[in-house]
């Protein structure tokens, strides 16, 4: 059995390395040896991730990720990543937008995988993890700028 990672982008940015995330998320879930998940990952706006954050944790704010498990064996769940939030973060971090896209991402599979961030410790071993993923990222790139 393979695990499935779905994207579906209902934002209005029209490019979201779909394919690099994609790879990145199946790399996690080889890495945590799970070899039959179903996740979809949503890229959303503002006024969408604002409804859900309020309409299942009671936040009456737009956030950056919002990860729901759905069934725990088998893994299935849904990421919802805010496009608007990724800009303004990208702006305010001086990355990328791709970057701040693919860090929500692994951020939210993370969470599905059962890290927390709710203490400075759990804050500090989810970045050292999306860190870590983020410069896999990376190195795919610069293997597929060398193979071309």
């Amino acid at each position: 059995m393979s695990s499935t990672i779905k994207i579906f982008n209902n934002s209005n940015k029209k490019y979201i390395a779909r394919k690099k995330i994609q790879d990145i998320l199946k790399k996690i879930l080889e890495d945590a040896n799970i070899t039959n998940a179903s996740i979809n990952l949503i890229f959303t706006d503002n006024d969408s991730i604002h409804d859900l954050n309020y309409r299942y944790l009671n936040h009456d704010y737009a956030t950056d990720v919002l990860s729901f498990c759905l069934e725990e064996d088998p893994l299935e769940g849904e990421i919802y990543v805010c496009v608007s939030v990724a800009l303004e973060n990208a702006t305010e971090y001086q990355t990328t937008c791709k970057n701040e896209l693919a860090r929500y991402s692994i951020h939210g599979l993370l969470h599905l995988l059962g890290y927390d961030d709710k203490t400075d410790e759990e804050k500090k071993i989810m970045h050292e993890k999306e860190d870590f993923y983020l410069n896999y990222m990376k190195e795919l790139e610069n293997n597929d700028r060398k193979n071309s």
